[in-house]
């Protein structure tokens, strides 16, 4: 159903969420962003977005930016963001963003969760998000909720430039398998979303063809680069004592630490069928590091 009502995309000035913007302009959607009072939003002005300001624990100005909007996209994470509002942004932010909902009548709300976070109570933000989904249905907000695997492009870039360096590093096991995703695919899968024919409430895993290890990671890359490239892995048990001892003044560096050991279980797995139906063929591992591999050659080449 075509519609001029513009889509709300939460978080619309963060890497994820402005590919998502992207991705909806090139749908001919219509774009409306959620942008803090003191954020520059001159970026998205520049493009024809509609700038409503608010944040995410301001209920009521999530309520004026969603009035009239057809639907809502939200790939806000306290969690990757940081700061001292993190926790607050992953718990009452998502809670707020779905009474909000709830209140303007939204036709879909696209929410950005991750995968398996319904079985991980001992990762917080993972589990934050599987409260979010809760949320949104118990409110009976017609949504679904995207699950994408680890993003490619963080991991890969934790400590530089994996080609540049020669190396990628790792934290746990670098021979278990388990799901990414490339941000790019992800932002096309949200925009989607908006309009796919899923059910209300459905929680769709994303991810590639299988899960890949690091070490698979590195010799795909590698090849395609042609460079050798080592995994440099830190034990994960290493990290859970480190983030046991930051945990009590940082505690973003202990769910990090169970997020890796979450990995370690080889249980981090997506299975995309649904994704397949509802999005199209799903990308295999070797196309989607290729493409990753040659953004990152020809970065380093400008």
């Amino acid at each position: 159903m075509a519609t001029t009502l513009p889509v709300l995309v939460v978080g619309a000035t963060g890497s994820l969420g402005g590919k998502v913007v992207d991705e909806l302009l090139k749908r001919g959607k219509n774009v409306r962003a959620l942008v803090r009072p003191t954020t520059d939003a001159s970026r998205l002005d520049s493009r024809g977005v509609e700038i409503a300001r608010g944040d995410m624990l301001d209920l009521d100005s999530l309520v004026a930016a969603m009035n009239g909007a057809d639907a809502v996209i939200t790939t806000a994470a306290g969690y990757t963001r940081g700061g001292k509002n993190a926790h607050d942004i992953d718990t009452v932010g998502n809670a707020n963003l779905a009474e909000a909902a709830h209140r303007a009548g939204i036709r879909r709300f696209v929410l950005t969760s991750i995968l398996t976070s319904d079985q991980t109570p001992q990762v917080p933000h993972f589990w934050h998000k599987k409260i979010a989904e809760d949320k949104l249905e118990q409110l009976g907000v017609p949504f679904v909720a995207l699950r994408p695997g680890a993003f490619l492009d963080q991991i890969a870039t934790m400590a530089g430039d994996p080609i540049d360096k020669g190396r990628l590093t790792w934290i746990g096991k670098s021979s278990v398998p388990l799901t990414f995703v490339h941000t790019s695919d992800l932002a096309a899968y949200l925009a989607a979303a908006v309009d796919a024919e899923a059910d209300n409430g459905e929680r769709i895993d994303i991810g590639w063809d299988r899960p890949v290890s690091m070490r698979e990671m590195a010799d795909l890359m590698g090849d395609r680069a042609g460079k050798k490239i080592k995994v440099w892995a830190v034990p994960s048990v290493v990290a859970r004592a480190a983030g046991a001892v930051a945990g009590r003044f940082m505690p973003l560096v202990k769910d990090m630490a169970a997020m890796f050991a979450w990995f370690d279980t080889g249980r981090y797995v997506a299975d995309p069928r649904r994704q397949e139906q509802l999005f199209g063929p799903v990308p295999t591992a070797e196309d989607a590091l290729a493409r990753y591999t040659d953004e990152l050659v020809t970065t380093r080449h400008r």
